[in-house]
């Protein structure tokens, strides 16, 4: 099997072929090719070429899928920054921010539109399994959306509850990468059960990594600016497990997330997760997810040495930066 590395160069040049940028209007498009142009980890077309390669399937076959999925993906960030308020994205301007909410609205749907078609570029023999796996995703990736919208005037989320969304939101969406790559490679539906239960708690852990990161990463490696959740008052792992504790700690969090959006803000609460250990338990909750997804992953029978590749990108995880 091929390093991660090695297939997201060639992710890099599949996306780059398609040449969407001298699509027309220019309006429409020039803000597709800047989000695209940003880069970014590609993890989830790796997940479903490298998926492909590790149950004997055709890699060249499934790279328009791959693609399908990385701009679906692109698709829903700028619609959430958009939802968010979020001038940031990648270390840079947003497609909101430089082009504005309506062209950001506008060139979100047509790059689904976009990723819908190339999901239906596969062999017919799959083509009714991979489009049913994509469309369950799609509608649980906006169920887990309309949640994150719903837990921002509630503060009685159970860690459950959002744990639940969170699967909904970034997991289901690494689920389905490998769950189609073994559809692609021919696999039943119990193992592509198993790839897709592997995604799922990839993405849990990620997305719990995520909230870390923005309230103890570093701005500078992390993309967007530290305290951006706390600054906007969303639910995180950290927040929802605060307030779940039902201590005089969280109270006070309560009270401090209620100050205005700034820098005393982001220190007062960052403080509060210190002192009721809530750095450290996000971090714990990331790799239980992650070991999740391991054991998922081994129950599909790989040999050890096509499990490396599933391993590796657990690991990133786990010691990311950004």
């Amino acid at each position: 099997m091929k390093r991660i590395s090695e297939y997201a160069v060639e992710v890099e040049a599949a996306m780059q072929a398609l040449n969407i940028g001298a699509g027309k209007p220019n309006s429409l498009y020039a803000p597709i090719e800047y989000a695209l142009e940003a880069g970014g980890k590609r993890i989830r077309p790796v997940l479903l070429l490298m998926t492909v390669d590790a149950f004997g399937g055709d890699e060249a076959a499934a790279m328009a899928p791959a693609l399908g999925m990385e701009l679906f993906h692109n698709f829903t960030l700028l619609h959430d920054d958009v939802m968010d308020d979020s001038a940031m994205r990648r270390n840079r301007e947003s497609v909101y921010k430089k082009y504005g909410a309506s062209a950001a609205i506008l060139s979100g749907d047509t790059m689904l539109g976009l990723a819908e078609r190339q999901m239906t570029r596969v062999a017919d023999g799959a083509l009714r399994r991979v489009i049913e796996a994509f469309n369950r995703m799609s509608i649980e990736v906006y169920e887990g959306q309309a949640l994150d919208m719903e837990f921002e005037t509630r503060d009685d989320i159970s860690v459950d509850e959002y744990v639940e969304m969170i699967r909904l939101k970034t997991g289901c969406l690494l689920g389905a990468c490998a769950e189609i790559g073994g559809i692609l490679s021919g696999c039943d539906d119990k193992v592509c059960a198993r790839l897709r239960e592997y995604g799922e708690n990839l993405g849990i852990a990620f997305q719990i990594e995520d909230d870390w990161l923005d309230t103890f990463g570093d701005a500078a490696t992390f993309g967007k600016p530290i305290g951006g959740d706390i600054n906007q008052g969303k639910k995180t792992f950290l927040y929802v497990s605060g307030m779940a504790a039902g201590s005089e700690e969280s109270k006070a969090l309560k009270v401090a997330m209620s100050l205005p959006a700034g820098d005393m803000k982001v220190k007062t609460v960052s403080r509060i997760y210190e002192k009721m250990q809530l750095d450290a338990s996000a971090r714990k909750a990331a790799a239980h997810y992650s070991a999740k997804a391991l054991k998922a992953v081994k129950a599909t029978g790989l040999p050890e040495d096509r499990l490396e590749s599933y391993k590796y990108l657990l690991d990133r995880l786990s010691g990311r930066k950004k």
